[in-house]
């Protein structure tokens, strides 16, 4: 039995028309596939086209042509609210920023996605307890994004991403905002999430030392891929 790719792409293409002026081509035809438990970091030098291929993966913007399809799935063909459902069922993402509400606690802001899928507190809350703990927050349940560290509101971001179970999870710049500590803290808990659960991941990173804890290096140039390691 061969191996099972959960994300495919062929040809995809994005441009932009800014205030009538010359189209900006941010991708220019990728073509990538991405094994089921695969943790691969996208890199290359700001406007290579990173950021804008993962949110076209994640169903964010949606490409001027091209093909993508996720767990078996041609994504092309979803209306918004499919989208909007899939990206709930089939898509975890984690912000640079966080992204967190700040007037939700630390178990609202995970819950949130199974809140959305209109799931009752007593089906989801031992499952939202059991992330907190992986994610090493136990005790800070109650707890404020406001009041919690930036490593620890990442790791809020990482729970929340993951507590539907995707079958992908996309990181935009993870660990951005992180001290050194923080980030190491961050991108292993994403390695055990690989190792442990299988998660597929795709990360966004300008950080070379962020290379020993992924499984492959895809490396953007003016909206192509032009290396891999």
């Amino acid at each position: 039995m061969g191996e099972k790719y959960i994300l495919k792409t062929k040809n995809l293409k994005k441009t932009y028309n800014i205030n009538s002026a010359s189209p900006v081509k941010a991708l220019c035809g990728v073509n990538l596939q991405l094994k089921e438990g695969e943790f691969m970091a996208l890199m290359g030098r700001s406007g290579s086209g990173k950021s804008t291929f993962l949110h076209q993966l994640a169903l964010l913007d949606k490409p001027t042509s091209g093909y993508i399809e996720i767990d078996g799935k041609d994504v092309s063909k979803l209306s918004e609210i499919e989208k909007a459902r899939f990206r709930l069922e089939t898509i975890g993402y984690i912000f640079q920023d966080y992204a967190l509400l700040p007037e939700l606690s630390v178990y609202e802001n995970i819950a949130l996605p199974l809140m959305a899928l209109g799931q009752r507190k007593l089906k989801y809350d031992g499952e939202v307890n059991k992330i907190i703990k992986r994610v090493g927050l136990d005790g800070r349940e109650n707890y404020l994004p406001a009041d919690l560290s930036g490593g620890e509101q990442q790791r809020v971001s990482i729970a929340r991403a993951i507590i539907n179970k995707p079958k992908i999870l996309f990181a935009d710049e993870p660990t951005a905002n992180l001290d050194s500590e923080a980030a190491e803290i961050v991108l292993k808990t994403m390695r055990e999430l690989v190792d442990r659960y299988q998660q597929t991941i795709i990360m966004v990173t300008h950080e070379p030392d962020d290379r020993k804890y992924v499984d492959r290096v895809v490396w953007l140039k003016d909206g192509k891929f032009y290396k891999e390691e």
